[in-house]
């Protein structure tokens, strides 16, 4: 088993995940067997607990792991399902450590981070390449793993530990790429290399040398500042990458395949490989490129205000799985961001509206009138978890009659608690048991036939029955005590849990297009299979 690690400095956010993702479709595209893991610097046990603004979108993997968002990346760009051992933090490292200690795993020894966490962090890569379940294919060739944050952070020296060591002992199974970054600021005019170079001594002062540096840059780097920073750092030019802006993340693996980046990588591991096929990723490329009709498309969110700034990344997941449907669709999705506290927001000029995920009472109010806003004028309306819960509340308020209905997150005291909280899940939030205990990963939903819903999955996906497979990640749901009362003004329950005690899935016939899902249909979209949902859902915005 081979290891490709990636690192950052300068500073974060550089697009390290979107490096290592490139990477391994060019190796993949060899025929090369490759996985991605993703070693979160924090001490949570997974992202589950992270603030979205903070930290950008939580990806949910079928197995029901709350990951960075990162392995979406390595989802869309690998086109595998990856699982919880792609994905580690030191919160898990350590909560692990401690355990051992506890059961004397360790013989009485004095437990110590140098001596023992190295190890365990090496342990989980070499995990990470192994069959998911017996009866699998063969370990992977190479596993990608990309190291969170920047190169000096305290809480990622023993990361950088276990990458020295692997290094030491096993020097031709493993090499690590640097991706640093290069500003160019207005008053100067030129590409400055310092602050990458700056970033190659920290690493190596921790005893490591990097096999190939990732230059990012609004430009592409030049030959001279490749030959700075090939010197300095002690590599041949041939191994600095440029890696300039571009007009999507989809492009980069051709950046690389330019440069040759799979064929240096190959012949540094002595992989063996296969006669490449990059065909239909160039054509997806091309078709990127030449999108030009624009449909507006507004969303109603919470997460993507952060001081004077609004970020996507909060919603990652729904805007590439709005992009995917576009692309098939020849049109370019113009996304226009409204904050759901605003109660007079203007939805006057959009082509459609969607509700993302979210959680507590903040801005509910406003997602409501933009569900109102959707069901009277007949724009076309996709709610996504949460957003699904909007429409069943907007639904009983203003066409059931029942004026104070809401969801028990928002007011526990409701009249009409239209969306309410299992059983189960209320004796754990008694408890303050929050992390990994709500509804996660990929469960089955029981398609009603003849549905909009039944419709839109049997024109693109080969459904078995009528059961379908999309990953969750929610608390609250349907109560089912008002379901015939919905269904007798008119709402279709299109999707249920195959025992038909959950609602997976609402729908209004009637209009253009008004579908709610409990589950995320975003997580499971792929740039070269647009989830049909999103697909539909555009086509009647257009």
């Amino acid at each position: 088993m081979k290891f490709v690690i990636i690192s950052g400095g300068v500073l974060s956010g550089l697009g390290k995940g979107i490096t290592s993702a490139s990477i391994g479709l060019l190796l993949k595209s060899r025929g090369i067997k490759v996985t991605a893991m993703k070693c979160d610097m924090y001490l949570n046990v997974d992202a589950g607990t992270m603030n979205p603004i903070e930290h950008g979108e939580v990806f949910v993997t079928d197995d029901g792991t709350e990951t960075d968002q990162d392995l979406g990346h390595y989802e869309r760009f690998l086109d595998i399902n990856l699982s919880k051992e792609n994905y580690t933090t030191n919160g898990q490292i350590y909560k692990l450590i401690l355990e051992k200690e506890r059961k004397l795993d360790y013989g009485g020894k004095c437990v110590e981070p140098y001596h023992h966490i190295p190890p365990e962090i090496i342990k989980k890569w070499y995990r990470a390449g192994l069959p998911a379940q017996a009866g699998e294919s063969n370990e992977a060739d190479v596993v990608l793993v990309e190291l969170g944050g920047t190169v000096g952070e305290y809480e990622g020296l023993l990361f950088f530990e276990a990458v020295r060591r692997l290094k030491l002992t096993n020097p031709k199974d493993i090499i690590l790429i640097h991706v640093g970054y290069l500003p160019a600021p207005p008053s100067i005019g030129e590409l400055k290399s310092k602050p990458l170079q700056q970033s190659v001594s920290q690493l190596n002062s921790l005893g490591i040398m990097p096999d190939f540096i990732v230059c990012r840059s609004e430009l592409a780097v030049d030959e001279k500042r490749k030959e700075k920073i090939a010197m300095s750092s002690g590599l041949p030019i041939e191994n600095i990458i440029s890696a300039p802006d571009v007009g999507s993340i989809y492009e980069v693996p051709l950046v690389f395949e330019v440069q040759h980046v799979a064929e240096k990588i190959i012949k540094k591991l002595k992989l063996k490989h296969g006669k490449k096929n990059l065909f239909a990723w160039k054509s997806l490329v091309k078709s990127i490129q030449s999108s030009k009709k624009i449909v507006d498309i507004g969303i109603i969110g919470k997460y993507q205000k952060t001081g004077d700034y609004v970020l996507s990344d909060s919603y990652v997941c729904v805007v590439e799985a709005l992009k995917h449907a576009g692309w098939k669709l020849n049109v370019k999705p113009n996304l226009i961001w409204f904050d759901a506290e605003n109660l007079d927001n203007d939805y006057s000029n959009l082509n459609g509206i969607i509700i993302p995920q979210g959680w507590g009472k903040r801005g509910i109010e406003g997602k409501i009138n933009a569900v109102t806003y959707a069901r009277e004028n007949n724009i076309p309306y996709l709610g996504l978890c949460f957003g699904m819960q909007m429409a069943v509340i907007e639904f009983a308020r203003n066409v059931l009659g029942l004026k104070d209905a809401n969801t028990e997150e928002a007011d526990p005291e409701t009249k009409y608690p239209v969306i309410h909280c299992m059983n189960q899940q209320k004796k754990l939030i008694k408890k303050h048991e929050y992390g990994g205990t709500i509804r996660l990963g990929a469960y089955d939903c029981k398609l009603k036939k003849g549905s909009r819903l039944d419709k839109i999955y049997r024109s693109q996906f080969t459904v078995h029955g009528s059961l379908v497979s999309e990953r969750h990640r929610h608390r609250y749901e349907f109560n089912n005590k008002y379901k015939k009362q919905f269904e007798k003004a008119g709402m279709v329950i299109s999707g249920t849990s195959p025992d038909g005690k959950l609602v997976e899935a609402i729908e209004l016939p009637n209009l253009k297009f008004f579908v709610g899902t409990q589950f995320h249909p975003e997580y499971k979209s792929r740039p070269l299979s647009p989830h049909p949902i999103f697909v539909e859902f555009l086509k009647a915005s257009l």
